[in-house]
């Protein structure tokens, strides 16, 4: 049975950074207005958890393996937030973030926020295990929660609810000439190419302003967003220009972490730009969004940095870099080396794994309206307390707004040098958007 199977070489790992560094589990964030009520979102969990077969699962060790078991799971934890004043919901962020998930119990968590003299208003905060699920589904799946809420609220009979198949590992589901003896040999063969990379460019990062084993290390959200206006701008921008929004936002990361770490007598800065891209689409049938399962992929981009780098030549670059390791099958090799990797970091934590990181899930299609509920901000953010001395951005935009979490390991980034770097990546984001203010679009200029 697919139900109960031992997890993948992918799934495993997602699972042992969750054990040992509480890491890349994925918290989504909704801002929802009406009264939603614990009883009637009670209801609504125990519908996802009977409707989706991962969540109605737990991971167990067995014999130095780990599966998944229907067997001894429970009901998804929900815990209630009262009275809590609107600014503070990032502190229950980082608290969920820097707290491991219980896989043996459940790989679903759940807290309902009310937020201080707002009867009407309220935030969702939901934190999965990333062995079964990525950002892509873990928004859709807040999206199902509210519709059952609003399902139920009404009095409706609701349908019958159908279990959905559960997915075979994303190794299976990859193209067929990446698999067996050939693909071992492509995947050996790519990870002594990334390490070559690595070596030669040598890749200057923000490194640790102070050191701490993992174990001691945390996690921490600061959350910005672009207004309609800017969004707008900046999405026009990126089209004028020929080059797509998650480029951009990857060279103004990049340009941002260079000028922090440049020096004056240097030429050039060598760094590299870690991104994350959803594989639905590109498998072969596409799989819904509905579906929970980890279907993302890495890139991993090495680029100079010169005095008078042009934004968009570098955010051009970005993009070909990208269009050029995907026609390649790196997007698939990724994913089988994966594993090889995050040992890596486990094993040396002083490295730090690259310059920056960028998940951008882009336009967010899910309604805004559940009956007398209506959701008027979504996002998400994965914890990364094991990647200390990187500059990471998740982004996705919603109702014509672009939301940005900024999450960084505490204390290799203290928060007075993130809070610097992401205002002024925020100033950087206006500059490049706005015409009115006639820039050249070189590194100096621009920064």
């Amino acid at each position: 049975m697919l139900e109960n199977r031992k997890l993948s070489s992918l799934e495993g790992a997602m699972e042992i950074l969750n054990r040992r560094a509480k890491t890349w589990n994925i918290v989504t964030i909704s801002r929802i207005k009406g009264n939603l009520q614990e009883a009637v979102l009670r209801q609504a969990l125990d519908i996802i958890q009977y409707r989706h077969p991962r969540l109605n699962s737990c991971i167990v060790n067995f014999r130095n393996d780990f599966y998944f078991q229907t067997a001894g799971t429970n009901r998804i934890a929900l815990k209630i937030v009262h009275n809590l004043p609107e600014k503070q919901w990032a502190e229950i962020v980082n608290q969920e973030m820097n707290q491991e998930i219980d896989s043996s119990k459940c790989l679903l968590r759940v807290v309902l926020v009310h937020i201080l003299h707002e009867s009407n208003l309220n935030y969702l905060i939901t934190t999965i295990n990333h062995a079964i699920s990525d950002g892509v589904s873990s928004i859709q799946l807040q999206s199902e929660i509210l519709n059952y809420c609003q399902q139920i609220s009404s009095g409706e009979t609701l349908k019958p609810v159908t279990t959905l198949e559960p997915l075979p590992p994303i190794e299976k589901l990859i193209p067929k000439n990446t698999q067996g003896w050939i693909g071992k040999i492509s995947n050996i063969l790519f990870l002594l190419k990334m390490g070559i990379l690595k070596l030669y460019h040598q890749p200057k990062t923000l490194g640790f302003g102070k050191y701490a084993p993992i174990h001691k290390r945390q996690s921490e959200l600061i959350h910005r967003q672009l207004d309609a206006e800017l969004t707008h701008m900046f999405v026009q921008k990126c089209k004028q220009e020929k080059t797509t929004i998650h480029s951009a936002l990857c060279a103004v990361l990049m340009l941002t972490v260079t000028k922090k770490i440049f020096q004056f007598h240097q030429k050039n800065m060598r760094v590299n730009c870690l991104s994350y891209l959803d594989l639905r689409k590109r498998l072969q049938p596409p799989i819904s969004e509905e579906n929970l399962a980890i279907l993302a992929t890495s890139l991993m981009g090495f680029y100079t940095i010169k005095t008078h780098t042009s934004f968009w030549e570098l955010a051009r670059e970005v993009k070909r870099k990208i269009e050029v390791d995907i026609k390649h099958g790196d997007i698939f090799n990724m994913i089988l080396i994966a594993k090889h990797l995050i040992s890596i970091c486990l094993l040396f934590p002083q490295q730090v794994a690259a310059t920056v990181s960028v998940s951008n899930l882009g336009k967010v299609n899910i309604p805004k309206a559940y009956g007398e509920l209506e959701l008027e901000e979504i996002s998400f953010a994965a914890s990364h307390a094991l990647y200390a001395g990187m500059f990471i951005l998740h982004a996705a935009t919603f109702q014509e707004k672009m939301l940005l979490n900024f999450v960084f390991s505490k204390p290799g980034i203290s928060r007075e040098t993130m809070e610097y770097l992401v205002d002024k990546t925020i100033d950087n984001i206006m500059n490049i958007s706005s015409d009115s203010l006639q820039l050249t679009g070189t590194y100096n200029n621009l920064l």
